[in-house]
């Protein structure tokens, strides 16, 4: 199936259409399989709040972080939920009231390696999914699609970055870097095709086993460590569908009961 046979089917779907038996047979190895929340890391910039919660589960206006993209994957029917736990991981049982299909994978580096611990934890989960920081406000679950034709990372583009951001040519991520011009700034959502999964799980262990490999993030093995390995477009969104909340005062910007 080429990209722009993919495109008119999955647009028919969002509009509500209904597509004949052969199509959605067609569509069937697109289908995205599970998805995986990286939620292991302490939150040291949201102290004080993350001291006794786990960043994810922090409420925002009444509702967990980590609900609102749990619910925008099964919305897309997508069931096959795993959360990469460490600190205070027993706070994550909590989920599974709401959310009995979730299944955890324990990282029991979590306080001593950076989140390229966690992405080895499930690296080989990662073919067909979503990887997900467990830690994004969602305001547009539309983001999360039932479908997607190749490995692909979120992006909002901006004019100006002092985030981590990429640079990209014809649609495809060409380098990953901090702070730039003309740029999409890097959004903690992406997908992996079986082909690039495959050479994730090999190369994710071969970075984490370099000088210094386990304080790295573990999206620069495939966007800056070892690029020529890989292929990842750009999937743009904008800053009204999506927002990482990284310290407290931006948590008591968004949500005002924090401001006390």
């Amino acid at each position: 199936m080429t990209r722009t046979e993919f495109e008119i089917l999955t647009d028919e779907l969002e509009k509500g259409g209904k597509l004949p038996a052969d199509a959605l047979k067609a569509l069937e190895p697109y289908r995205v399989r599970r998805a995986i929340f990286i939620a292991a890391g302490i939150g040291e910039r949201l102290l004080p709040i993350t001291l006794n919660t786990p960043k994810p589960l922090i409420k925002v206006h009444g509702k967990r972080i980590i609900d609102g993209l749990i619910d925008a994957c099964l919305d897309a029917n997508i069931e096959e939920i795993y959360i990469v736990r460490g600190y205070l991981s027993e706070q994550f049982d909590l989920l599974l009231k709401k959310y009995p299909m979730i299944k955890f994978i324990e990282n029991p580096l979590y306080d001593k390696a950076n989140n390229i611990s966690s992405a080895l934890c499930a690296a080989h989960l990662m073919s067909n999914a979503y990887v997900l920081e467990a830690d994004l406000l969602i305001y547009n679950p539309a983001l999360i699609k039932k479908y997607q034709f190749a490995s692909n990372f979120l992006g909002i583009k901006m004019a100006h970055s002092d985030d981590w951001c990429f640079d990209v040519k014809d649609g495809v991520i060409v380098n990953q870097k901090i702070g730039g011009d003309d740029c999409y700034q890097e959004v903690g959502i992406s997908y992996w095709d079986a082909a690039s999964a495959a050479k994730l799980q090999k190369d994710l262990q071969a970075a984490f086993d370099s000088p210094g490999g386990n304080e790295r993030y573990w999206d620069e093995v495939p966007l800056k460590i070892f690029p020529k390995n890989y292929r990842v477009k750009i999937r743009p969104c904008s800053a009204s569908d999506i927002v990482e909340i990284d310290t407290f005062d931006e948590l008591k910007a968004i949500d005002k009961a924090y401001d006390v």
